[in-house]
């Protein structure tokens, strides 16, 4: 049984505390001890936290008598003897804490991203290892039922080579953050970093690392990182690989879309739902009917949250999205922005 505290309930943390609450009722190997936000008032309010992506927020009607309560987190650490910390703190945050808890001894589920750039990054991974102790990255859309299968159909073969992909992510701008720091560059780093990064995470999971990006971005909100993007991204393979983000859209809303085009099909997750087909041997040949294949439609952030659970009791490896991994997209994500501040500057990673 894993004793496990909750840092943050945010929009995000909100999210987890309905998962974990949900998990201890099911009796599994996490058990929920202690939550801690600095924010005391949310103890007793059973406000419910609103997000802006199913699955995210929640936190409605939770009887917060059965946790210990902390405003502090420090003071969490040094009074709960824990095994597994999630933290759902803002993105500069996430690599001081990270440290804290594995210092103490604690196994980690950090929420994305990781951290604001890949020397964080790098700290959080040397923690885990000195430690010897576990720490994973909250990238849902590896966990997520549709890219699930996407990945399954690249990794297998099926449609042959990858050929060109696309994904767009977007919709209002998140105006619930605690005191504004999703909209402060150096906080939170933009949609670049807290909202696109879903989808540099998916091009890294999906296709690997490029050798290269181009992107170009917006700034609508003064202070703000990029809060419009599109980037390219390149291999030594001849793949058309583009994503863009802007939550900076007048109606609000939210929506996320990709494409992945191959040699002999291609899948699609958008407005007709998940489908998938495969192509003809030329072009004037016919097509396969296109179909919604069979995926786990179980929330992403609960099946995150079993893995890693199930890596730290039987002490296997976090092979699903290593810590390693994350500090790879962030290393994508931070050759974005020097191209993105260079006017789209093709910019190799580093």
């Amino acid at each position: 049984m894993l004793k496990t505290g909750l840092i943050g309930i945010g929009a995000m943390g909100s999210g987890h505390l309905d998962n974990l609450i949900r998990l201890n009722k099911e009796k599994s190997d996490i058990n929920l001890v202690a939550v801690c936000d600095i924010d005391g008032s949310k103890f007793k309010s059973n406000k419910k936290i609103e997000g802006n992506l199913e699955g995210v927020g929640g936190g409605g009607g939770v009887d917060f008598s059965a946790f210990n309560c902390y405003t502090s987190a420090d003071e969490m650490l040094e009074k709960e003897q824990l095994d597994l910390v999630l933290i759902a703190l803002p993105t500069y945050l996430h690599c001081e804490y990270s440290v804290k808890c594995l210092n103490k001894g604690v196994h980690v589920f950090c929420e994305k991203p990781m951290a604001l750039n890949p020397d964080e990054c790098q700290k959080m991974i040397d923690a885990a290892d000195k430690n010897n102790k576990k720490l994973m990255i909250g990238h849902c859309l590896r966990f997520w039922g549709q890219y699930e299968e996407t990945k399954k159909i690249i990794d297998s073969g099926k449609y042959g080579k990858p050929i060109a992909a696309y994904f767009f992510r977007g919709g209002g701008t998140p105006a619930w953050s605690y005191n504004n720091w999703l909209l402060k560059r150096e906080c939170g780093g933009g949609a670049l970093l807290d909202q696109h990064v879903h989808d540099v995470d998916t091009v890294n999971y999906f296709f690997g690392m490029p050798k290269s990006v181009s992107a170009l971005g917006s700034i609508l909100y003064e202070g703000s990182g990029y809060d419009s993007v599109t980037a390219q991204y390149i291999y030594d393979e001849p793949m058309a690989i583009n994503a863009q983000d802007d939550w900076a859209l007048a109606y609000g809303g939210f929506s996320m879309v990709f494409r992945v085009n191959f040699e002999r099909g291609s899948v699609i997750m958008g407005e007709n739902g998940f489908i998938m087909a495969g192509r003809g041997e030329t072009a004037q040949s016919d097509n396969e009917k296109p179909f919604t294949p069979e995926y786990d439609k179980e929330n992403a952030y609960y099946k995150e949250i079993k893995y890693f659970a199930d890596c730290i009791i039987n002490n296997k490896p976090v092979e699903i999205n290593p810590p390693e991994s994350s500090r790879d997209t962030i290393r994508i994500v931070a050759a974005e922005i020097e191209s993105a501040d260079n006017n789209g500057a093709v910019v190799n990673i580093k």
